[in-house]
């Protein structure tokens, strides 16, 4: 199977923004972009948007770490495929839980599908870093 290493708007966009994540002062958000290895996180105050090899995803809500630096949040995974999407092809997209837990720059984050209770992974983050990433062709 072909692969490409991390979609050209994403790749570009976690570039300009390399090194700007860090935890709010004024409140427990992640905000930022973090990156790791088959995985690249960009946060905001209201959630986040996942690239995943082979796949996407969006946490719906804010990633506000306990005072243990432990988090959980609700979101979408949505399994990607490669070649074109047809024309009226439905996403294969699955509620999620995205549970995390942030000490200093990194971040350990498991990802598990809600509607089938299948886990989908658990991966090692780092704040600023590029995410590594291979999309389906």
């Amino acid at each position: 199977m072909n692969r490409l290493l991390v979609s050209a708007p994403f790749f570009f966009a976690l570039l300009g923004a390399r090194g700007s994540c860090a935890r709010s002062t004024s409140g427990p958000e992640l905000a930022g972009d973090w990156g790791g290895e088959h995985i690249g996180l960009v946060v905001s105050t209201r959630g986040a948007t996942v690239e995943y090899d082979c796949a996407h995803g969006t946490i719906d809500e804010p990633l506000a770490p306990d005072g243990r630096g432990r988090f959980e949040a609700r979101g979408t995974h949505t399994r990607e495929h490669g070649g074109p999407v047809r024309e009226g092809e439905a996403a294969d997209t699955h509620p999620a839980r995205y549970e995390g837990v942030v000490q200093g720059p990194a971040m350990a984050l498991t990802v598990t599908l809600t509607d089938t209770v299948r886990a989908i992974g658990t991966y090692t983050l780092t704040c600023g870093d590029l995410p590594h990433v291979f999309k389906c062709l």
